[in-house]
Formats: C-alpha cells, structure tokens, sequence
C-alpha cells in the first residue's frame, strides 16, 4: 500500500474559525454535514460524547454560563473549544469545572501559533487539554492574494482557501512539523482538522494526502471531520482503515441525502449538502466507529453545523446525544 493515496466513497480496500462557518452557513453555501459512569460503556467506542461548543455558538454569545448547564444537562462529559470571545478563559474554566466537563482538546488557528505559539500552549494547559487543533491552512505570503478590502479577514481566508497550491500544502506540513515539536515538548499534541477542500485533486493525489505523508506521526495527529470528509465524496472509515495510527479525534456530524459531493467551499454548484441532525441524514457511522474502533481515537465530538431550522441549537444536541447513546453496532 502506498503511504499517499485517494481513497474513493464506496472503495472496498484573529477571525476564529466559528465565524468563518457561520459566514459560510449564511452565504447557503456548503456546510458540513457529519470514563465516568457505566452509561458510557454504551457509547460508540466506550468514551464519553464530547460537543464541539462552536454547535452551541449563538446560545454561548447570549448566555454562556447557562449555555454550559445545559449541555451538561443533555449528558455530554466533555467539550471541545472554539475561540470564544464573550467570556474569559477563567470564567469559562470555572463554568467547565462547576459543570464537570472535561476539555481534552481546543481549536486553534495557524498563523496563530506561528506569531504567538507560548501564549496558545498557556490556554491549552490553563484548560487541561491534551491536544492542540489547527482548522485552517495558511500561507506563507498572504500578500499574494488580493482582495476587495471590503471583504475583510473572510475575503482573505476564502483567497487562500480557494488558491492553495501543492507548494502550499508542503509549506504548511513543514510549519506543522515545526510547531508540533514545540508543542510535544509543552506535553501536549497538534492535530489538523479537515474540511473539504483539503481533497482537491492535484494530479494522482490531494492536498490532504500529500500534507500526511509529509507530516511526522509524532507531531501531527489527524481530527477527522466525518462529514466534511463525506462532502469531498470520500469514506471516513477507508482513512481510518489505511491510517489508524494518525487518528486521534472524531466530529461527528450529518448532512441530508440527496447532496451533491464538492472540494470547494461556499460553491454555487447545486444540491448542497443540509445540515441535520445525526441520524437523520446520510452518513452510515456505525461502520465509521466499527473502522474507529480498531484505531487509537482518545476522543470525539458532535458537531451540528448550523443553520438551526427544525429545531434550536440546545434541542438539537439532545437528538445529537441520545442518537449516538443508543447507537448500536
């Protein structure tokens, strides 16, 4: 087997990310779809079900503490953190304990841990996380994108996203090298999260592709966004088949049927993907967690994108939670 390969669908061998989404979701663009108790010895993969708190973003916005209890309401142990900036890192901290959340890991962005690397690993120690996320690639010159200035950061983040080259994605595994070095010696581990565009094709293999062979197992580990992974018209269960060692984090999410595969964010192309609640939709995770299972994944996260349509955002987790709670093999 060839380290760097496209698995096939159906092959049998500061702007924070959490704006960038919503700007995304607004646009009606493509969106991504998909220890405690004894109750967790019935969860997919024996662990207990983490959110990812970008789901419950608005609800977070109005009324964080509130937002908090309610998620440790529906049942949830643990959390993931996108940048919040409507309550302090010690507030926050504090509404995690009081609750008893555990926060294993956090999103971070790129160029962020380029220019201010020690004050990230501080927030991810001052949080007693275990891994440190990047969710967007960057560049090395941003400069040669230009852009209507009227667009803002968003305008440069969609430049970059739509104009990454190979050239790019091997500039980036060298910074991931880099940073995921320091950030072991810290204790802790980096780890890429993907979206959709990451597999675009460039000739017999992918941005995606091309970024893991580069990177050291030692320093990158691998989030796999399983519906973002669906969207690009790819298997989640076929990577982590090929690549069980590399895998350390789930988002689990669902898209509608009916949807159209694309690599290209915020797109035109018709039939996008909808999102909805898990198991309402497309994606078949009880053969991703049986492909899971014989890997070395420490935690995972539901994920619901918005729009919120048929329900708010603190119904929808519940539906979220009990579907994977009662989730069989």
């Amino acid at each position: 087997m060839q380290q760097t390969m496209k698995l096939e669908a159906g092959d049998k061998g500061g702007t924070s990310r959490r704006e960038f989404l919503k700007m995304a979701a607004a646009s009606g663009a493509a969106v991504p779809f998909l220890i405690e108790s004894a109750a967790m010895s019935a969860t997919p993969l024996n662990q207990p079900i983490g959110l990812q708190l970008y789901t419950v973003g608005a609800d977070l916005d109005r009324d964080p503490i509130a937002t908090i209890k309610r998620i440790a309401a529906v049942g949830y142990k643990q959390v993931e953190l996108s940048p919040l900036a409507k309550i302090s890192n010690a507030d926050l901290k504090k509404a995690l304990d009081d609750n008893g959340l555990k926060n294993p890991s956090g999103h971070y962005m790129l160029f962020d841990l380029l220019s201010n690397l020690q004050q990230k690993i501080d927030v991810a120690h001052q949080f007693g996380q275990q891994f440190m996320v990047v969710t967007v690639p960057w560049v090395a010159d941003p400069s040669r994108f230009k852009t209507d200035p009227a667009a803002g950061q968003m305008g440069m983040f969609m430049a970059v996203i739509s104009g990454l080259t190979m050239e790019d994605w091997e500039w980036n595994a060298e910074q991931f090298n880099k940073i995921g070095e320091e950030v072991k010696k810290a204790g802790l581990q980096l780890a890429y999260h993907n979206h959709n565009f990451e597999f675009k094709d460039f000739g017999s293999t992918t941005g995606y592709d091309e970024f893991l062979r580069l990177t050291d197992s030692n320093f990158v580990k691998l989030e796999l966004d399983c519906g973002w992974m669906v969207v690009a018209g790819l298997d989640p269960a076929l990577y982590l088949t090929h690549y069980p060692d590399r895998y350390s984090l789930l988002h689990i999410k669902d898209f509608k049927k009916g949807f159209t595969p694309r690599t290209s964010l915020m797109d035109k192309n018709p039939n996008p993907p909808v999102p909805t609640e898990l198991g309402r939709g497309a994606i078949d995770y009880t053969r991703i967690f049986a492909a899971a299972r014989k890997g070395k994944i420490a935690a995972y996260f539901v994920e619901q994108e918005p729009p919120f349509k048929e329900m708010p955002a603190l119904e929808a987790i519940k539906v979220d939670y009990e579907y994977l709670k009662n989730l069989k093999d």
